[in-house]
């Protein structure tokens, strides 16, 4: 029996593509390191939940548990939700909540590796302008970094980058693309800054309808599994720095 525990949290969604998603990309994860046990939760909806997955690590006798937040930004869930979720362990657990995913260059090219799927090439970059739509926030930190991917992927070499949202912020994704037009970009594509496909997903795909090329979410990608690992790993790192 293993005594550590790779704990992917997932927010959880009433569409069961959701649900597929994230098994699919731990099954990824697994692949990628098949010596750590890395095991599924979920906050809402889906199960296993989060409580009743870590009962059950602790009644198999498991000690240490890297919970890691399934997010690209640190906004409410992962600053509350999570924390408070994960102070309800049985005492036998020593719970380590790593980071969460991004921004990360991995992010960055697994945005391109979607883009590149969906049509466009390395070359297409001059001359195609990118809306990086994700899901919406309004936690400002949240913002500040999806603002960040932006410019990062930015300098990359595609023609311009805009941030774009399914809700809570503004602009639509409708709206970014336009806006591209307006600027004179001759190519315009939406790359989906979101893990799994769901409702604002949707919207997002919806607010694609005048791009050129809307390319698929994160989904279980390579680059995405070596992130979560890499958060694992850099989760592990500082822990035994801070007992030393």
């Amino acid at each position: 029996m293993s005594s550590e525990v790779l704990l992917v949290v997932a927010h959880g969604s009433r569409d069961p593509r959701h649900a597929a998603t994230v098994h699919a990309l731990v099954r990824r994860v697994r692949s990628l390191r098949p010596g750590l046990r890395v095991e599924t939760a979920f906050l809402d909806f889906n199960l296993p939940s989060v409580p009743g997955t870590l009962d059950r690590l602790a009644a198999e006798g498991v000690r240490d548990v890297v919970a890691l937040p399934l997010l690209l930004t640190r906004a409410f869930h992962a600053k509350a939700d999570i924390p408070a979720v994960l102070r309800q362990a049985p005492p036998s657990l020593r719970i380590h909540q790593a980071e969460v995913l991004g921004p990360s260059p991995l992010l960055i090219a697994a945005l391109e590796h979607r883009l590149y799927e969906a049509g466009l090439a390395p070359d297409d970059k001059r001359s195609t302008g990118v809306v990086l739509a994700s899901a919406g926030s309004t936690d400002p930190e949240a913002i500040a970094a999806i603002a960040e991917t932006a410019r990062e992927l930015r300098r990359t070499g595609w023609c311009s980058v805009r941030p774009a949202f399914a809700s809570a912020s503004l602009p639509r994704t409708e709206d970014a693309v336009r806006a591209m037009r307006a600027d004179g970009v001759r190519r315009v594509a939406v790359a989906p800054y979101v893990i799994a496909p769901g409702r604002l997903p949707d919207r997002i795909a919806a607010g694609a309808a005048e791009a050129d090329v809307l390319a698929d979410v994160l989904g279980p990608s390579e680059e995405l599994a070596r992130l979560l690992l890499r958060r694992h790993d850099e989760c592990r790192t500082a822990e035994r720095v801070a007992v030393a």
